[in-house]
């Protein structure tokens, strides 16, 4: 073993020499190094070492906020530059940088104060008019924001400030324009496919968002704002688990430091997850991301706290279809709870809004506004124009079934109306008294009112169940079902002896009583009864017999002593 020795102890060759020429390799990273490599927190590291180290100096200070920055980290950023604007001989990029600082954490006043402190002491940047121009949107100023726009100029900066701006104000097809002309002459600028992805996104063209997505994502696979666009993708086009899934592939290649983008994977995971965990993590986003108080105003919908709903939503002004339609809703929720006029008539025209626009009219949600206009003015003809343009997209959509079963029902289309009604699973909807009633007027228009009858006899004693037998009563009585009518008006007069109910009740049993007189015996059930024709006919008129006796009035005996000479007379043993 020995003797095959080939590396030297000592000398050329050895550990020692070889040790010592690596270390000769290894060098100080430099700044330049981090900066080139897009590594801001090796950047500023450095930066904070020199700092320490008591060779800090300004550039040293300006570059610590910048890579605070890009970091993400607006707050510290902020902090430096506010320091570094208080020292004497300020630079003058200073104040934009620290006005860019203000307006990403919200401050817009301060930026606006910020930025226009650089107009005395150096000529506009290009980076200051975009900043104002944008400040200019935020503050709803359209002659100041048509002032800085014209100072735009056809660069790509310029070019993709007016883009976002477009962004902003739901001018998707026009950022997308600017995105695409850009990108013909930038291939390299991979990242506008993100913001293309995002304005198809916001148009609802999912699948065309996601193939210009891949693009990106084939060359930056760890990005958090395109794996956060794509796992909403995933949720429109699938469910929330699919969505889900891909925001857990983010979570497992962040680092504890990562913070960027954290609040919004939060707030879109509460979405995914169908609100769970909403009160403890969307309030505190409440005016940090602008879905975070629409997505809670819903969660308080789906909860039945309207009250609440609408507390955090009627100071909210409306400038995108989805808070005009939000406010709608949460306006006809509140509305029809307290039976308030006022508050239906705001919700029709937020709908007639939405649905009359010429961005909207031909959407999904365009469509369904109107409908929800006409029908909040119950022209339901109208409200079946516009639910049958759509109808293929909701088949199984319970909410959607409700409201189109009621307005087929209200047009007197009852056949229709109940097929639609049992499509309905919703447990909650089954169980709604609206849903109960128009189910039972089908039922009792398509000569089903045993089935009208039973719905009520699932049903718990209260104030509802009254109504329902109400229902029943009058629309059998209508239809020429005496038998149910009697049954219904039996209960009802028992319940409260109002002299109507006993005419209604009367008149009910004497139309079962001509029924039967002239062969047209009322049926159990009308297609599965296996009984008898004349055996159904004594049930019956037996129970007419006990109804009419629970009723202390005079008239009865003269009735019932009718009805029995007949049934002694044709061989019918109804005693």
């Amino acid at each position: 073993m020995m003797l095959s020795r080939t590396k030297p102890a000592v000398g050329p060759g050895s550990s020692a020499t070889t040790a010592k020429v690596d270390k000769k390799k290894k060098q100080m990273p430099k700044l330049e190094d981090f900066l080139s490599d897009r590594d801001y927190t090796g950047a500023i590291t450095v930066l904070e070492f020199n700092r320490n180290s008591g060779k800090s100096n300004e550039e040293n200070d300006m570059w610590i906020a910048y890579c605070a920055f890009h970091l993400g980290d607006y707050k510290r950023a902020m902090e430096e530059y506010e320091r570094l604007t208080k020292r004497d001989g300020c630079h003058p990029d200073n104040w934009v940088n620290l006005g860019c600082c203000y307006f990403l954490l919200g401050m817009y006043d301060e930026s606006d104060k910020a930025t226009q402190k650089v107009e005395d002491k150096a000529p506009n940047s290009h980076l200051q008019n975009r900043l104002l121009f944008h400040l200019s949107h935020k503050f709803n100023d359209e002659k100041r924001l048509m002032g800085y726009h014209q100072n735009l100029q056809d660069v790509v900066e310029d070019q993709l400030s007016l883009a976002s701006i477009h962004y902003l104000r739901s001018h998707y097809q026009e950022a997308i324009d600017i995105y695409k002309r850009i990108l013909l002459d930038n291939r390299e600028y991979l990242a506008l496919n993100v913001y293309v992805a995002l304005c198809y996104y916001k148009l609802d063209y999912y699948d065309v968002s996601q193939e210009v997505l891949a693009v990106y994502l084939q060359q930056h696979t760890d990005s958090a704002v395109a794996l956060n666009l794509k796992a909403c993708n995933h949720f429109r086009l699938y469910n929330g688990k699919a969505a889900e899934a891909e925001l857990k592939s983010l979570q497992d290649m962040a680092s504890p430091s990562f913070i960027f983008a954290q609040d919004l994977v939060k707030h879109n995971l509460v979405v995914f997850r169908n609100g769970e965990g909403a009160l403890q993590i969307l309030p505190p986003l409440i005016d940090v991301i602008p879905e975070a108080r629409l997505n809670l105003v819903i969660y308080y919908l789906k909860q039945d706290d309207v009250n609440e709903a609408y507390n955090l939503i009627k100071d909210l002004e409306p400038t995108t279809p989805q808070e005009y339609i939000l406010k709608g809703v949460v306006n006809a929720s509140l509305g029809q709870e307290q039976g308030s006029r006022e508050h239906l008539k705001i919700a029709q025209q937020y709908f007639q809004l939405v649905g009359g626009s010429a961005s909207e009219c031909d959407t999904i949600p365009g469509r369904q506004c109107m409908a929800a206009c006409f029908f909040l003015l119950k022209q339901f003809e109208d409200v079946l124009i516009y639910f049958n343009s759509i109808k293929s997209y909701f088949y199984n959509d319970d909410t959607f079934n409700f409201n189109y079963a009621q307005a087929k029902s209200a047009v007197g289309n009852y056949k229709e109306g109940e097929e639609v009604f049992l499509l309905i699973q919703s447990e909650k909807i089954k169980s709604d008294y609206t849903y109960l009633s128009w189910l039972a007027r089908c039922y009792i228009m398509n000569r089903k009112a045993r089935l009208a009858w039973e719905l009520y006899l699932k049903m718990e004693t209260s104030g509802e169940s009254f109504s329902l037998l109400q229902l029943i009563a009058n629309d059998c009585y209508k239809m020429g079902q005496f038998y149910y009518a009697a049954k219904a008006f039996d209960v009802l007069e028992r319940l409260d002896p109002n002299p109507e109910y006993w005419e209604g009740k009367r008149g009910a049993c004497v139309g079962v009583f001509q029924l039967i007189i002239a062969g047209h015996e009322p049926r159990m059930t009308c297609d599965t009864c296996s009984l008898e024709s004349a055996h159904v006919s004594v049930e019956v008129l037996r129970d007419v017999v006990a109804m009419l006796r629970n009723t202390g009035n005079p008239q009865v005996e003269y009735i019932v002593r009718t009805m029995k000479k007949w049934a002694k007379d044709n061989r019918v043993p109804i005693s």
